[in-house]
């Protein structure tokens, strides 16, 4: 029986997966909100094709459509789909001793089955990425997202009580059972509950409190946290009890964390309340960081924070207040797969 392991985000790449989006309120309601949403996806997907390659599933109605956003080395695979948050409707990559790649292939059901979300074909968007890499299919019973995990690759995984052990998600289960489950598909050795996500993440239109806004693992050892710094925001309070509470907790192997906080942005608000925006929301490609920025004065120092906790690598900013605006980021849209052994692992062009 194979174990798997889920590497860090750092390992090499084959490839980033992303989908386009096609509709609801990702697009909204007019011409203008459905343009906004697609320049920024693509924008997304063309910043980061400049390092590796990159696969977008698109609705079959919007192959034309997305043709005309996304740089022709972007590779595009027709697949119904409700929304486009590949984080959380993709499979999460796994590899076995031997490096053959996995698809861990999560229940979801619309972030613990909200009453706005709609998920009858983005349920069977895991499965169908995993046909198309050649993948070993690891179908789970747990409810679970890719933005739900953080890990290190050694492991250490990042959760949140309120995401895996939210009754609309997971009734019934206990932190033992998720903690086994994420051991059998994830290689999860040991696993850190944080006890709340941000604010706006925890109101109607949120996931309940995804991780990969609030922390993230650039090396092993190395935390990059979410800290709001202005008492004015209700995530100054929950900044303060995350990282308390990170400084009492150990890694897999046993290090006290360097935790490196990564300032909010100073925009405080837009036309729905307190923002969410946050810099940890950030992908690594091969050579590379796609990481969000605001057209906010905090920026370039957030930037510069990236670029030292990933050396060697270069970032690129992308203004992503339209994806924070649809509820999510960077991260939440793409979903990375490692390199594995040559045995067809690469995505098959063109395959229905």
């Amino acid at each position: 029986m194979s174990t798997w392991r889920m590497p860090a985000e750092t390992a090499p790449q084959e490839r980033l997966w992303m989908a386009f989006p096609t509709g609801g309120y990702t697009l909204g309601e007019t011409a203008e909100d459905a343009h906004a949403a697609r320049s920024v996806w693509a924008a997304v997907a063309n910043a980061a094709v400049e390092f590796e390659p990159v696969s977008v599933v698109v609705a079959p109605d919007d192959v034309d459509t997305a043709a005309r956003y996304l740089d022709p080395a972007v590779e595009v695979l027709p697949a119904e789909l409700n929304d486009a948050w590949m984080r959380d409707i993709g499979p999460t990559f796994v590899l076995d001793g031997s490096g053959r790649l996995g698809a861990v292939d999560w229940v979801f059901n619309g972030w613990g089955a909200q009453d706005w979300a709609r998920w009858d074909k983005d349920s069977l968007i895991a499965a169908e990425v995993a046909g198309r890499t050649d993948a070993h299919h690891l179908v789970s019973g747990l409810v679970n997202e890719g933005g739900g995990i953080q890990v290190d690759g050694e492991g250490t995984v990042l959760v949140t009580e309120t995401v895996q052990l939210d009754p609309g998600r997971n009734p019934g289960l206990t932190r033992a059972d998720v903690e086994a489950e994420l051991a059998r598909t994830i290689g999860a050795s040991q696993v850190i509950w944080l006890p709340r996500g941000l604010t706006r993440d925890s109101e109607r239109f949120g996931t309940r409190g995804h991780v990969d806004i609030v922390a993230a693992i650039p090396s092993p050892g190395v935390l990059l946290v979410h800290s709001q710094q202005n008492p004015r925001h209700p995530d100054y309070e929950v900044s303060r009890e995350v990282i308390s509470f990170l400084s009492t907790t150990r890694d897999a192997a046993g290090r006290e964390w360097n935790i490196i906080e990564v300032p909010a942005p100073a925009a405080l608000t837009d036309a729905e309340g307190f923002v969410d925006y946050s810099y940890i929301n950030h992908v690594v490609v091969n050579g590379g960081v796609i990481a969000c920025t605001f057209s906010d004065p905090n920026d370039e120092k957030a930037l510069r924070i990236l670029a030292d906790a990933y050396p060697g690598r270069r970032v690129v900013g992308i203004d992503a207040r339209e994806l924070f605006a649809r509820g999510g980021g960077i991260h939440c849209i793409t979903q990375q797969q490692p390199a594995g052994s040559r045995n067809g692992l690469s995505a098959r062009k063109g395959q229905p």
